[in-house]
Order: structure tokens, then sequence, then C-alpha cells
């Protein structure tokens, strides 16, 4: 049997349809050609009910209404039906001007494509549903340039419109995001500024012995322990190593291991995967090692931490990876770590409250900041510092006199940097715009008697005063720096000199040698 084709068939049944109405024998078609041209016939009658365009239509997602050219509907999809409300047989078989009339159709465009031979365009309202659509109307013409059918195709918008209010929410949500993001950005980046200004201040022998090791380590790729009673700077140093090391363009992400609960601390540090623990976020939260990932890892006050958490802390850096809480896949992790501590973590080690293992792990490089008490000459520079730092922020013009810097030359110090700052900041805010701070002020609120205190009531003459004060001054030199030379220099005096005023006033500096 010859392929299916429209035009063989119908060629066909024109030449049946000849030869049954000649009635010639001669000419007449036999029945075996006529048997299978019947049956192409059947099977093409097959395949076009197959695709018989009401079923076609009937999975189109816009709406599709046929009407003749007088406006009388002859088929709606299932789409139409879906979206006006209206269904087949309330409007099939009915003149759409009735239809109008009824109030079922709201700018209605077959009557306007009947009347203009043209495409129409209309935005209507299902008045039974409320659905908003976009109508678009179409004429097929006959041979003669009639309307013969007019095809409506239509297309719902309220979802469409949703869809654009959604959208334009959400990149109005988008731009507050930025917004946001920008902001906090910046104020991120503000406070990094101001965090990372802090500058190791000091002229003293210790300040400066200190400064030569940060600037020797801070290039160098290893861990440091930053060691030094609280309030001397631990913090400062590691702003120090971290703003001249080649990671000083990476995070710098900083954990006190005190402040936060040892319950807490291992999900702060490694992070977890979401459901790990009761509480726990359902997305789950990035540790502090991944945030610092190709930067810098402060572990400040790292002996508060328990021995459960050194032996994980010490896994971590051995191994260079990470594990969440509840997770099992290991974080592959670049990052330098910085440690510090105001214990002394040798004596804890001893005393089985420190692992030795992660010990000689974080002592590959000790920075040991000497107590304010042993910076004798760096107290004035300091106090002055922090005045002229409180001044600008209170607006003020205070002084300091000069027996007030005394005062705090001969002040302990047991909170170190952090309390001369504390005090300094009270001493600006309970004076007067222009004030001269007097020692006795000072005295008063450090709650301490100077040594010359002593004198004021006592018939003393100025050779005893000066030898007594003198004495005290060595004394204190020699236990700050331990040896003649260095006292010497630091008092700006030959070393003989220290020496014989030591003997003199009856200061031992034990072997002589060992002091040179």
């Amino acid at each position: 049997m010859e392929p299916l084709n429209q035009f063989s068939s119908m060629i066909f049944l024109e030449d049946l349809i000849k030869n049954l109405s000649d009635n010639n024998n001669d000419t007449a078609m036999k029945k075996e050609e006529i048997a299978d041209g019947l049956k192409r016939i059947g099977e093409e009658l097959r395949q076009l009910k197959e695709f018989d365009f009401r079923e076609i239509g009937d999975h189109l997602y816009d709406g599709l209404y046929i009407a003749d050219g007088n406006g009388k509907t002859l088929y709606v999809n299932k789409a139409y039906t879906r979206i006006t409300g209206l269904k087949a047989d309330e409007v099939v078989g009915k003149y759409v001007n009735d239809i109008i009339k009824e109030g079922l159709y709201k700018n209605a465009v077959t009557p306007e494509v009947i009347k203009q031979k043209k495409q129409v365009n209309s935005m209507g309202t299902s008045a039974r549903n409320g659905i908003k659509m976009l109508i678009t109307g179409n004429p097929i013409f006959d041979q003669e340039g009639n309307v013969k059918k007019v095809v409506v195709i239509d297309r719902e918008i309220t979802d469409l419109l949703a869809m654009q209010a959604e959208v334009e929410a959400t990149q109005q949500k988008m731009k507050a995001v930025e917004k946001d993001e920008s902001k906090r950005k910046q104020e991120i980046q503000h406070l990094r500024k101001i965090q990372l200004k802090k500058k190791l201040l000091g002229k003293s022998v210790g300040v400066q012995q200190v400064t030569q090791k940060i600037h020797q380590i801070a290039k160098l790729d290893v861990t440091v322990l930053i060691m030094g009673e609280t309030g001397t700077g631990k913090e400062v140093v590691a702003d120090e190593i971290y703003m001249n090391s080649i990671r000083k363009e990476a995070p710098f992400i900083k954990v006190n291991c005190a402040a936060i609960p040892a319950t807490l601390l291992e999900a702060e540090l490694f992070g977890y995967e979401k459901g790990a623990f009761t509480g726990a976020s359902v997305s789950g939260k990035m540790g502090m090692f991944e945030l610092a990932d190709k930067g810098t890892l402060l572990l400040d006050e790292i002996g508060e931490m328990t021995m459960e958490l050194q032996s994980k802390l010490l896994r971590v850096i051995q191994h260079k990876e990470v594990t969440r809480i509840g997770g099992r896949r290991p974080v592959k992790l670049d990052v330098r770590i910085l440690a510090a501590t105001n214990c002394e973590l040798r004596e804890m080690v001893k005393k089985g409250k420190f692992r030795e293992d992660l010990y000689y792990r974080l002592n590959v490089f000790p920075i040991n900041i000497p107590p304010l008490r042993l910076r004798g000459e760096d107290i004035v520079l300091l106090a002055q510092h922090f005045l002229n730092v409180y001044n600008g922020k209170y607006g003020k013009s205070t002084m300091i006199e000069s027996i007030g810097m005394e005062v705090l030359t001969q002040y302990s110090w047991p909170g170190n940097i952090r309390e001369l700052k504390n005090i300094i900041e009270r001493l600006v805010i309970v004076s007067d715009q222009n004030a001269i701070i007097s020692g006795e002020q000072i005295a008063i609120l450090l709650n301490f008697e100077p040594y010359y205190a002593e004198f004021i009531n006592q018939e003393i003459g100025l050779r005893e005063i000066v030898a007594s004060v003198e004495k005290k001054t060595i004394e204190k030199a020699l236990a700050a720096y331990g040896s003649t030379r260095k006292v010497a220099k630091v008092l700006k005096i030959d070393q003989s000199t220290v020496v014989k005023k030591a003997k003199k006033l009856g200061i031992s500096i034990g072997d002589e040698k060992e002091n040179q």
C-alpha cells in the first residue's frame, strides 16, 4: 500500500466517483484497487481522529474560543473553562452578543474582529471568577474575503501579575539586603580599622624586645603563643602580628575561650551540622576555624579550655582539618593559629591541667609581654596617649600635672594597661573642661598612697628625701630589669654610678659580674 497522502486519497475518490458515474466496465476500477483505496482512506480518517484539533485544544494552557463569521460559538477548550469559569454548554451554540447581554463576557473581541476584519487585542476580566486575561482575536477568511471563523486566545495574566508583583517585591528585598550587606561590610571594615589601629606603645626594653619578636615572626607562617598578665596587651600583639603577616588581607577571627561556656565552645570552634543536637540551627553552622580559612585565628585565654576540647583542638592542628559536630566529612583548613594566655601553661602541664602535646604544638614561638609595673618609663607615654584619646572623645582639654604622672609611675598596676586606660578615661570624665588633674586626685582614685606622702608630716631634710627616692627608684629598676647595666641604661646614668649608689643606699645587687 502506498504511503498515506491526503492528495492521493482525494484523487482516488474523484476517480472512483467518475468511474461509478460512467458505469463503464472497461474502465471500471478493480475491486482490489477499490478495497485498497478505501482501506487507505479509513486509516487516514483514523489518524485524523487521533489528531483531532479538539483533543489538541484541550491540551493547551491558554483558553481557546472559536466562533463562526456570525459570532456563533462553535468550540471552547478546557483551559477556557478554567480561566473564564464558564462551562462549554453555557456558551457553545450561543451568539457572542447574547452572551454579552447575559453579563457573562466583558470586553469581548469577537464582534470587533468580525467588524474590523483584523486582529483585535483586549484586556478582560472574567465576570465569573475575576481572573484577568489578555484576549487576542484573529479572523479566518473564506475565498471571498469574508470572515468565516474567529479564533480567540485567552491568556491568564492574574498569575503573571502576581508573579510580577512577587518579582518586584523580591527585587526590592534584594536591594534592601544588598544595601544592608554593603552597610554591614562597611561597618565591619570600620570596626576592623579601629581594632587594628591599636599599636604596641612603649620605649622600654621589654616592649622593644616584644616588637623585635613580632617583626621577626610576623611573616613566617607559624603558630605563636602570646603570654602575659591580664591587661598587658596580648590582643594588641596579635593584631600587630596579623597586620604584618602574609595573611593580612584574609580573615582574622578572634575567639575568647574564657567568655564562651565550655558546652558551647566546641560548636563555636568547629561548627555543627543541622540537627546535631537539641536547639541546633536547622541549617547547621560554620565554625570559627572554617570562617578563618586562609586567614588567622586567635584563641585567646586558651588556658581556660577543657582537657576534652584540648584533645580535639590538637587533632585539628595536627591534621589541618575540622569535622563539624554531627558531621562525617572532614573539611580541610589553611589557618594560622595565634594563642594567648595569662596562665602559666608550663605549670598547668605539670599539674595535669593542660595537655603537654598541645602545649608544645602552640609554643612554637613564644612571646612574653612584661607587665606594666616592669615598664616604668612606658607609663607616662601610655597615660598621655590615653589622655589624648579621651580628651578627643569627650571634647575636653584636661592635663595631668607632673606629680600626678609620678603617682601613676609609682602604682603597681595589677590590671596593667587595661587598668591604666580605664583610670585615665574616668579622670577625664569627672574633670572639668580644662582641668589640670592633680596627683592627689589620682591617688584617691587609685586608693594608693605614693611614697612622697611619708615625708609630708615629718621634719626630714631634702637630702634624706632624695636618698629615699633614689633608693626606691633603684630597687624598683633592679626588680624590673635585673641587671645594673640595664638599670643604668634606663635611668640614663653610668653603670658604675648605679653600683656605687646601690652600695651607699644599702641595696643588694648580688654578684656584680652577674649584673654586668
